[in-house]
């Protein structure tokens, strides 16, 4: 301290720099305050900054004090800070002599007790359940047996071997795990991305999609599965379109996800009991229903062979049932020569009777018959076809004295009509004048009142209507800006001006001092329009 004495002082105090000065309080202040712990309110938390720190503040109900967490010791979290949370954080406190600010640099933080995480849980839990993330409907049935299971872990950990381990023993199927963290800061947006990487893949893609999908992590304190309330977790394990197993923590472990899942494990082992069954069970039920299915066949052959044999007492021998046959075929062939000979005797006769009609002179009488009948049937025709042929001759007759006559029927008949059509004409033209005449008038009387209200009467008079660029009248001065291009109209034509600034309303002069002032030589100079 004595380098800062300076002999030509007046007084003893030492004199120091801003540089000094701030440095020593800063020394002073860490060495004070090393190593303390705070209690307070998180108040303006936006996240981390680009640049990975984290500034915000602690508040109470009386006091302040800027808060900073610094990148690495951010990545060692076991929870994100979130606006409004009450916690308890420890570190040193200091300051920052570009603007003589001091600040704590926090090196742990925690919440306030469980009881604030708790809160922080439910009032978390109240807010999704409202949105339905938590309904009964949106849970799926687990498939049976999946092909492909997925499982969201960490690599490192325990969980993984002992998921694989049991589906190995229970059921093998394909495994695909998706390595993230879970616990720290960014763990719950790489768990959500898991998941929704999860749903992206097609199932005819490179690596097949899913059947089943299991979340798993070890114990842990409240703390520790801080991941699995994450509001982004819960989202994306209540939005899987494939079907999802939570297992985080111990049995008595309850975190947000379980409540959006369609199942929830007691502990990683129980998800992969849940996820495949047990193949020595299958094997077990698939012998057993194999015995059985034997036994009810060989049972039921047992059955059909008992009917068979007493349906074949029942029915009478081979000899019993042809006997009646083979008399009858015995019988029919005895008497088929006796048959045969009387066929050919009858038939012989029914010749013969044919024959005897088959005369020539019969022969000759039945073709004069119908040679007699057939020259009735041509003199009937014949009169038939003279008949007709007077009847159209009377009627082409009639039917040309009738077209001789009508040349003059239709002279007159167009005469007539001629006449009717002049006398229409006359009356159409004598209407069509009339209803000119009455709409005329209607015009006229129509534009003498548009005319009287017309605002060009009014322009006449010697006023101006002022219009801006668009168009439209400006009805006040308050609705035009300096400098802004306007068009007035007289009664006689349009100009264009721009407008200046505004100035008080000239007051109304008499009749004389506005005579005076028209009568001077010099013109006026223009002024503000407003």
């Amino acid at each position: 301290m004595s380098s800062f004495f300076d002999s030509d002082s007046p007084t003893n105090l030492t004199e120091y720099s801003v540089s000094e000065l701030s440095g020593s309080i800063k020394r002073t202040v860490e060495q004070a305050f090393d190593q303390v712990r705070v209690r307070g309110e998180i108040s303006g938390y936006r996240g981390p900054h680009s640049s990975g720190h984290a500034y915000f503040s602690l508040k109470d109900d009386k006091a302040r004090i800027d808060a900073v967490i610094w990148k690495g010791t951010m990545s060692r979290l076991k929870f994100r800070p979130e606006e409004g949370m009450e916690v308890i954080a420890t570190g040193k406190v200091t300051t920052f002599p570009g603007s003589s600010k001091y600040q704590i640099v926090i090196e742990t933080l925690e919440p306030a007790g469980a009881g604030a995480l708790m809160a922080l849980i439910e009032e978390r839990k109240r807010k999704l359940g409202a949105e339905g993330l938590f309904d009964q409907a949106r849970k799926r049935p687990l498939p049976y047996m999946p092909r492909i299971i997925g499982v969201v872990t960490s690599p490192t950990g325990a969980v993984i071997r002992d998921i694989l381990h049991r589906i190995s023993d229970r059921f093998p199927v394909h495994v695909i795990v998706w390595p993230v963290r879970v616990q720290g800061d960014g763990s719950g947006n790489e768990v959500a991305a898991a998941i929704e990487g999860f749903n992206a893949f097609a199932a005819d893609g490179p690596i097949a999609r899913p059947d089943l999908l299991i979340v798993a992590r070890g114990g842990g304190s409240l703390e520790d599965l801080w991941t699995f309330n994450d509001e982004a977790v819960v989202r994306a394990a209540a939005n899987s379109q494939i079907p999802l197993i939570s297992a985080v923590g111990h049995e008595t472990d309850w975190t947000l996800i379980d409540y959006a899942s369609d199942q929830r494990a007691p502990t990683p082992t129980g998800a992969a009991e849940m996820a495949v069954p047990a193949k020595a069970d299958l094997e077990a039920s698939v012998s057993g229903l194999s015995a059985r299915l034997k036994a009810a066949v060989t049972r039921q052959m047992d059955n059909r062979r008992h009917n068979v044999r007493a349906l074949t007492r029942a029915l009478p021998s081979l000899d019993q049932l042809l006997a009646l046959p083979r008399r009858r075929f015995d019988e029919a062939s005895a008497g088929l020569g006796r048959g045969l000979q009387m066929n050919t005797a009858n038939k012989r006769r029914a010749f013969e009777r044919t024959a005897a009609h088959l005369r020539p002179d019969v022969l000759s009488s039945r073709i004069y018959e119908r040679r007699q009948k057939l020259s009735e049937h041509m003199i009937r025709a014949e009169r038939i076809v003279e008949r007709l042929i007077h009847r159209s001759a009377a009627r082409v007759s009639s039917a040309d004295a009738s077209l001789r006559t009508l040349p003059g029927r239709l002279l007159s008949q167009v005469h007539r009509t001629q006449d009717r059509l002049t006398g229409l004409a006359g009356r159409a033209d004598n209407a069509l004048l009339a209803d000119l005449r009455r709409r005329r008038s209607a015009i006229i009387a129509q534009d003498r009142i548009l005319q009287s209200l017309s605002y060009r009467n009014v322009l006449k008079r010697g006023y101006a209507l002022v219009r801006d660029m668009t168009g439209a009248p400006v009805k006040a001065a308050s609705a035009l800006s300096l400098n802004q291009a306007i068009a007035i109209e007289f009664a006689d034509g349009s100009v264009n001006a721009m407008t200046t600034e505004s100035g008080a309303p000239t007051p109304p002069q008499p009749a004389r001092k506005r005579a005076e002032k028209h009568a001077s030589p010099e013109p006026p100079k223009q002024g503000s329009l407003f």
